[in-house]
């Protein structure tokens, strides 16, 4: 694209300005194996496996779905929380040329039935304690056959027999990971040791084929799936590494992400198999296993969101546990406090550097470089080969002068091919200028010196009140330096005569009992325009977040409208 990108001279040195992939993930994993084969590919808590021997259980995983009537295009849903049969899973439908259908294994029945039946999934493998749910609402979907996972399997031998100890400990961590299934319900373990390995010679996805039905969180209305090629997810783990410049065959990566989420995704599924790293799995985000997971194998890249690594610098301090290995780690899905990003730096003596994404960019599309020109606080810089246009809010074709506000638009081979069975909705989000596609975020930023650029709200909950533009996010940040104030959610309730009010929901702070509006009132009045204080108060215990930790205005919207 024959457009100027100011933003390459604030790129750390090395990184370049684009990137190109020949082949999709699948044949990178192979490679990696090809060159690492001993290398140990998954940890999960402390069961690991060599390259050479996930690409074996890949190709057998593969084979079994197979023997399950899948083809290629079709959907499979993966029902998993993080483990390491949820790797081989992912991977093996890639492998086969099928659609892979990621799903939070804790929804209700209602979302699963929503999901499953909008994919039009035909095989669904389904942690055990979530396949109740999927029978549920199975004649509501194309599912033929549902499939239990056992994750217990995934253990050390020894945990796993202890699971069967005669003790309390013993029986809640069982309870924890096992439950009940219907004898006529198909075993994945049984399944998989019978099924003949794929064939070698199977042909790999070509890079225009779809690859994943990506849920969106649903911040925004009902759930969408977003379309997402081989190339999409390729070419972002290839940007990825180019980002980082990361060495195959040297690093070893958190993955408490959850796989299910975009971000999870990429992070730990495919840029992890790109450049052939150890891949530290836990099943769920918690800081002593975390920790526990660290001593035996020290981590070197970590992919979080900001409260995992205010919890994990907290407990290390603590518990004097050593992070000095980790040198680089990216931060996404909110935006990170510059106490978080300098109390991280302390303890591991690393870079801490926030990133900016959406699902429909699978997911990363800006970064901060990972040098000492980072800029915490801001969303940083384009990634390699991606462009950048900030539009007028009214007029996504008028570029805006720099300095000013508007939407985020953004173009790159990472952008997704549109919305499952969505025509009308994909349309309003793409546009083409110029000979070229863009994807229109939603965000509003500015576009500081060097390219780099800041995040002042999403368009979608920017409070019209009185005809001034409120941005929530520049409410909250200066709200939480309040001392009575642990939280705050910030939205736009029915105002008659203004339009909208801006109501502030907070979650009081440790040992504060109540605080009144006239006090938060006070308090905004040291950096915010009278019409962006808050009109009412509501105090709640919590705060609703996504699986990741992103507080949910919309929901939170709903939440005081159904009070009132």
């Amino acid at each position: 694209m024959d457009v100027p990108r100011p933003w390459l001279a604030s790129y750390a040195p090395g990184v370049p300005a684009d990137v190109t992939v020949d082949a999709p993930v699948t044949r990178a994993l192979e490679e990696a194996a090809r060159a690492f084969p001993t290398r140990v590919a998954t940890d999960f808590l402390g069961a690991v496996t060599t390259y050479d021997a996930l690409v074996r259980r890949i190709e057998r995983a593969a084979g079994a779905l197979a023997a399950l009537g899948v083809e290629r295009g079709d959907r499979v849903a993966l029902v998993l929380p993080n483990s390491a049969t949820h790797v081989v899973l992912f991977h093996a439908a890639l492998r086969l040329g099928a659609v892979v259908v990621e799903h939070n294994p804790t929804y209700s029945a209602a979302e699963l039935a929503h999901q499953l039946g909008d994919s039009g999934a035909v095989v669904a493998l389904v942690w055990e304690k979530a396949v109740a749910r999927v029978l549920e609402v199975r004649d509501q979907t194309d599912l033929r056959t549902v499939v239990a996972v056992n994750l217990a399997a995934d253990l050390p031998s020894v945990k796993r027999a202890a699971l069967h100890l005669p003790v309390r400990q013993a029986r809640e961590t069982r309870a924890s990971m096992r439950s009940r299934v219907p004898g006529d319900v198909p075993r994945w373990d049984r399944l998989v040791r019978r099924a003949k390995p794929l064939p070698s010679d199977h042909p790999h996805p070509e890079l225009s084929d779809v690859a994943l039905l990506q849920y969106t969180g649903g911040t925004t209305g009902t759930p969408k799936g977003a379309v997402l090629t081989h190339l999409n997810i390729a070419v972002n783990a290839a940007q990825g590494q180019a980002w980082t410049r990361h060495e195959p065959g040297t690093q070893t990566v958190l993955a408490a992400l959850p796989f299910f989420h975009a971000f999870g995704m990429t992070l730990c599924l495919t840029y992890s198999a790109l450049i052939a790293a150890t891949l530290v799995v836990v099943p769920r985000f918690d800081p002593e296993l975390v920790l526990d997971a660290h001593r035996r194998r020290p981590l070197t890249f970590v992919p979080g969101v900001p409260p995992m690594f205010e919890r994990l610098a907290a407990a290390a301090t603590e518990r004097g546990v050593d992070l000095s290995s980790i040198a680089y780690s990216i931060s996404g899905a909110m935006s990170l406090p510059r106490s978080t990003a300098d109390a991280w730096e302390k303890v591991t003596g690393g870079l801490l550097v926030e990133g900016y994404g959406m699902t429909e960019t699978s997911p990363v599309a800006v970064g901060n470089p990972l040098s000492a020109d980072r800029r915490p606080g801001l969303l940083g810089v384009p990634f390699p080969s991606t462009w950048a246009r900030v539009a007028d809010l009214e007029d996504p074709t008028r570029t805006v002068e720099p300095g000013e506000r508007g939407e985020l638009l953004l173009s790159g081979p990472q952008v997704f091919a549109g919305y499952w069975k969505r025509p009308e909705e994909t349309a309003a989000m793409l546009v083409e200028l110029d000979g070229h596609t863009w994807l229109r975020t939603g965000d509003v930023v500015v576009i500081e010196d060097g390219g780099f650029l800041r995040l002042v709200d999403r368009i979608k909950e920017v409070i019209i009140t009185g005809g001034y533009n409120v941005y929530p996010s520049q409410v909250e940040e200066h709200l939480r330096q309040m001392p009575e104030i642990a939280d705050v959610a910030v939205v736009g309730l029915p105002g008659g005569d203004l339009g909208e009010r801006v109501v502030a929901a907070i979650v009081l702070a440790e040992g504060t009992s109540r605080v009144e509006l006239a006090a938060v009132r006070a308090w905004s009045e040291r950096a915010l325009a009278r019409y962006a204080h808050p009109r009412e108060l509501i105090v709640l215990p919590e705060l609703p977040r996504s699986q990741i930790g992103k507080v949910l205005r919309r929901v939170v919207r709903e939440q005081l409208i159904n009070r009132s």
